[in-house]
């Protein structure tokens, strides 16, 4: 049986200006396009996607927003990708599983951490800045419910700067998860793993880092043992000034959980209901947490990214 094979160009293709920063060994950071597409209001949500690339510029570093458009896999978007991602009607949600279906349909959706980690990773990018991972859901032991963001940082060598986990999840067996499967974290001045909208889960984590260039180094170290190609989360607390109010934040997740039950609501569909009922339970503060977080990822990403490519 005659079987063809697609190239890797034919599926994944870098712009112009990330291309010639790869060639060129210059700091590049990939960006996730679903807080794009699916996590903010129009027209904000374009005001924020160029907001990050800017913060990112700022560092000097190259942004490359991940989207896939048409089938293709973009690595780095222009102007008009930018907007096409922010406004066009029923874009889908991609995680790495989708990729091949999406290829092969010539489909668009904006990519999530798992999917813009393996496209990242495949395009040669090794740092990454997003808001928080997914992880293991409450309630795992019934529902078996656990992201796929921890299987591929489990088998994907790049860096990932979060503000943690979203705080809707089971933050200590994602944090066991982690470990199990061989993934380093690092927290960025801090003992504690972030709390996404809060600047402390509570949660000790093993390793602490300093400035930049320590993540860095780190990354260098992963590549001289060699082993399994593992991810490394660097964890970058929203600052306390920006955090959500913690007893506001416990309170009202108390009710979405309460109500997601009560509703049973399950599956694929209850992060999204208990991310909406957090902003809507906290008038937007959660929001706000949230795009803190985000935005110091990006400029720590950027960091980060300039003393990898400075070799050392």
């Amino acid at each position: 049986m005659r079987t063809t094979r697609q190239s890797l160009s034919s599926v994944l293709r870098p712009s112009d200006e990330v291309a010639e920063a790869l060639e060129r060994g210059a700091p590049i950071v990939a960006l996730e396009s679903t807080i794009i597409s699916h996590g903010l209001p129009q027209p904000r949500n374009l005001e924020v996607a160029v907001e990050l690339e800017r913060i990112v510029r700022e560092t000097g570093a190259v942004p490359a927003t991940i989207a896939v458009l048409d089938g293709v896999a973009r690595i780095g978007l222009d102007k008009s990708e930018l907007e096409r991602v922010a406004g066009e009607p029923g874009l889908r949600k991609l995680g790495f599983r989708d990729l091949p279906a999406a290829a092969a349909l010539g489909a668009s959706g904006a990519t999530t951490v798992s999917a813009t980690s393996f496209l990242a990773a495949g395009a040669g990018i090794r740092v990454f800045a997003t808001g928080g991972l997914g992880g293991v859901h409450r309630g795992w032991t019934e529902s078996q419910d656990e992201s796929a963001d921890l299987d591929m940082l489990s088998r994907t060598r790049i860096t990932v700067v979060c503000a943690g986990v979203k705080s809707i999840l089971d933050v200590p067996a994602t944090l066991q998860r982690l470990e199990t499967r061989g993934v380093t974290i690092a927290g960025l001045r801090t003992d504690e793993f972030p709390g996404f909208y809060l600047h402390s889960s509570g949660e000790p984590i093993d390793w602490r880092i300093e400035t930049p260039d320590e993540a860095a180094g780190i990354m260098r170290a992963q590549d001289a043992l060699g082993g399994p190609q593992t991810a490394l989360i660097v964890a970058n607390p929203v600052t306390l000034s920006e955090q959500l109010d913690p007893e506001l934040h416990d309170r009202v997740l108390a009710e979405a959980l309460a109500e997601a039950e009560e509703r049973r609501i399950t599956g694929q569909a209850i992060t999204p209901f208990l991310l909406g009922y957090l902003v809507r339970g906290t008038d937007g503060a959660s929001l706000e947490a949230n795009l803190a977080a985000v935005r110091g990822n990006a400029r720590v990403a950027g960091q980060i990214a300039a003393s990898w490519s400075r070799g050392g």
